[in-house]
């Protein structure tokens, strides 16, 4: 899923703006055409300028609306995502402050488009439209607030990560600068940018496993350090990606020491209470002593690029 096409929200008075552009063309259009009572033309172009105001507004509120995700219809990933970096209950009440605007435009138009066409009086039609704008306008600047608050969240919603769930789903975890990235390229042929330096990884990167009849996706998730509340945006991504969406984890060691061995252990076995079967790799072989590598082998039973490669198509 991706959010990068939820329009931007701007301020009320370019809504405004955009609508009062329509009107005034389609007004001048009407105008140009003859007709002998003037009272009639006049209350003709008064009444288009309404409805042009009216139809552009609700079009750009419902655009709004309709373009900003479901929440409770998206996936459990998602939703968990949503929550951990939103205000729910603002943002749904933003949303339905935007829904509200529209509908009270729609009846005030209706209101006053009725009491154009009663009216006898030139004057007072002119009145009668320029009050319309003001109470329109201000149903928009009502919802400023709203507005300000929907564009906040679709910064942060457009920077999530576009991962396809229908897919069958594996994780590779582990520290910063162990060899995720890399294996995720020996898996999938996926070549994201690689960094010698630890934690640069700026999201999780998203690759595919062509199996015997299906795709598996696989993720590379940035090494989680910290408890929940305390990780940052990204490692929040990595946790709920192990969490909702990975089968079977790949979990990475390194042992050509970027960080001491006990505290990969203790991220493995963080790892392992996600209660899913993780598979452990060795990384870096070519730089290691054997002995180093059948001393490892000894705590844990690991398994080579091959191995995991047909895994993966017996899961495909």
């Amino acid at each position: 899923m991706s959010f990068q096409d939820i329009p931007k929200i701007e301020e009320p008075d370019f809504y405004l703006g955009v609508a009062f552009r329509k009107a005034k063309e389609k007004a001048e259009a009407e105008r140009l055409k003859k007709r002998k009572d003037r009272l009639t033309k006049s209350k003709l172009i008064e009444e288009i300028k309404i409805q042009v105001i009216s139809g552009s507004l609700q079009k750009q509120l419902n655009n709004i609306i309709n373009r900003f995700p479901r929440i409770d219809e998206l996936d459990e990933f998602y939703q968990e995502l949503f929550k951990s970096m939103i205000d729910i209950v603002i943002i749904k009440k933003s949303l339905a402050a935007v829904k509200w605007a529209g509908r009270s435009i729609d009846k005030l138009s209706n209101d006053y488009a009725r009491r154009i066409r009663k009216s006898q009086d030139i004057t007072k039609i002119n009145r009668i439209r320029q009050e319309y704008y003001g109470r329109a306008s201000s149903f928009l600047k009502q919802i400023k607030d709203n507005l300000k608050f929907i564009e906040e969240t679709r910064k942060i919603v457009k920077e999530f990560p576009v991962i396809k769930t229908k897919y069958e789903t594996i994780a590779i975890a582990g520290f910063p600068n162990v060899g995720k990235t890399t294996l995720l390229y020996k898996l999938t042929g996926s070549k994201p940018e690689i960094s010698a330096y630890p934690f640069t990884t700026k999201g999780i990167n998203v690759g595919y496993f062509e199996g015997r009849y299906d795709k598996i996706q696989i993720l590379d998730t940035p090494g989680t350090l910290n408890r929940f509340d305390k990780m940052n945006a990204i490692e929040k991504q990595a946790y709920l990606a192990l969490k909702c969406l990975a089968k079977k984890i790949i979990y990475v060691f390194d042992l050509t020491e970027p960080y001491p061995l006990e505290l990969q252990e203790k991220l493995y076995r963080k790892t392992k209470e996600m209660k899913k079967p993780v598979i452990v790799y060795l990384s870096k072989t070519d730089l290691l002593e054997e002995a180093q590598i059948n001393e490892f082998k000894k705590r844990y039973e690991i398994s080579n690029i091959e191995e995991i490669k047909k895994l993966l198509t017996s899961l495909a």
